[in-house]
């Protein structure tokens, strides 16, 4: 396919080992990684466009690299929970899983397979559950209070894993709901109190840290 040999190419062309090297400091395992950075990534994307059939063939790689600018160019709408399910399941660090769950955001299950991802057991997938909440508490701009305040729940059941990509990933949730607007900052302050209840190490970090932030005068200035 000639497409997908010029975007594997844009991408080598793109990569160096000492970027390789520099994502060992951000807890990246780059045994899939050619080292690529992630703006150049976002060029090449743009270059090449929409294109769902080479995102299949570059996501088959398994290269890093290549599985995210797979998510960049694959049209959501043609991602069924069957196709999410397994792209999920290949995460093996939180930079793919990351930038690959802006894509689960923009499909039409995106709040069913965010709740449905963070009772998993696998920890990059159950991340990319909480992920998708982030990013649907700060990119659906039309969604009720009620419809993201369904998320409350999970993170609550889910505050005691204590497994280092899964607590940020909740607490990343919690913040970003809680600084949607002032109601869901009351709410989200009160689930950070009974998380920190709980009294699990993970528990207790997760809140604190939210509870930091959601409390600042700068987030309440920002948000009345």
């Amino acid at each position: 396919m000639k497409a997908f040999d010029q975007a594997m190419a844009a991408i080598n062309a793109a990569a160096s080992e000492a970027y390789r090297q520099k994502l060992t400091r951000f807890g990246i395992d780059i045994r899939g990684a050619v080292g690529a950075p992630i703006p150049a990534l976002r060029g090449i994307a743009k270059s090449l466009g929409m294109n769902h059939q080479l995102a299949l063939a570059l996501w088959e790689t398994h290269v890093q690299e290549a599985m995210i600018l797979a998510s960049y160019i694959a049209d959501p709408l043609e991602v069924d929970e069957v196709l999410a399910d397994r792209m999920a399941g290949d995460f093996d660090s939180w930079g793919v899983c990351d930038q690959c769950c802006a894509l689960f955001e923009r499909t039409p299950f995106a709040y069913r397979k965010a709740l449905a991802w963070s009772e998993a057991e696998p920890e990059f997938v159950k991340r990319s559950g909480f992920v998708v909440m982030a990013g649907l508490a700060v990119h659906d701009k039309t969604a009720a209070d009620e419809k993201l305040g369904q998320f409350f729940p999970a993170l609550v059941r889910e505050a005691h894993d204590n497994r280092n990509f899964v607590k940020k990933a909740v607490n990343w949730a919690l913040r970003q709901l809680g600084k949607r607007n002032l109601a869901l900052n009351r709410e989200a302050i009160q689930v950070a109190e009974r998380i920190k209840a709980q009294g699990s190490p993970s528990a207790r970090w997760i809140a604190s840290d939210a509870l930091r932030e959601l409390r600042s005068d700068k987030v309440q200035a920002w948000l009345a």
